[in-house]
């Protein structure tokens, strides 16, 4: 999706939010998201075990994204307001299971349940979706179903 009809229409309304449609394996969580009801990227998280930290993929629902200053990997996107759960970060990775502690990995092919590929590239587009509208001063929501 074009950038600038983004940023038109997340201006316009005073807010924007991603959607992330889920698939729960035993092995991983697998998902596509969403803006505007079109694909930007595929996503992969750790299998739902009940929201337990560090095993565990977030639980569903609608949460704040905010640009977040990390010391060891610079500026990321942060999900805030997880119940019971803090330091959520979206970031790159390709394996669930040994690369993410909770996060949520954008990816741009599933190669299985919580694996992807190319997730620099995935990481990207996110970021083309989401800093403009932060660094605008404007909401970005995160809604998980």
């Amino acid at each position: 999706m074009e950038r600038t009809s983004i940023m038109h229409s997340a201006l316009t309304q005073g807010y924007l939010t991603l959607r992330l449609e889920r698939g729960y394996l035993p092995n991983g969580t697998n998902g596509t998201l969403l803006v505007h009801g079109k694909p930007i990227c595929h996503t992969i998280e750790l299998p739902w075990r009940n929201n337990r930290r560090n095993v565990s993929c977030i639980p569903e629902g609608r949460y704040r994204l905010r640009l977040y200053p990390s010391k060891r990997f610079g500026m990321r996107i942060i999900v805030e307001g997880v119940p019971g759960r803090s330091g959520i970060l979206i970031h790159a990775a390709n394996n669930a299971v040994t690369e993410l502690r909770g996060c949520i990995a954008p990816v741009t092919k599933h190669t299985g349940p919580g694996r992807g590929i190319h997730s620099r590239v995935a990481m990207e587009r996110v970021e083309n979706v989401v800093v403009p509208v932060l660094e605008a001063g404007e909401d970005v929501w995160l809604e998980v179903v």
